[in-house]
């Protein structure tokens, strides 16, 4: 193997492990969106089922205005 292409493929390693970091990076950036989304999608579910609750107790309690 002559020299040249030698220093080719060494240039092709490094670029390969600056696309691999970069990657990872972008990886762990949206894993940590998800994980944010995830979250806030729990709590809403969580507030409408709240709400839910409350409304569905109010009309149960409240006798028809006739009465």
């Amino acid at each position: 193997m002559n020299e040249r292409r030698l220093i080719e493929l060494e240039i092709k390693t490094a670029y390969q492990e600056d696309l691999l970091q970069a990657l990872n990076k972008i990886v762990a950036q949206q894993q940590r969106q998800i994980f944010l989304l995830e979250k806030t999608c729990q709590s809403l579910h969580e507030r409408m089922n709240s709400l839910r609750l409350e409304n569905s107790d109010d009309v149960i309690e409240q006798p028809p205005p006739h009465y």
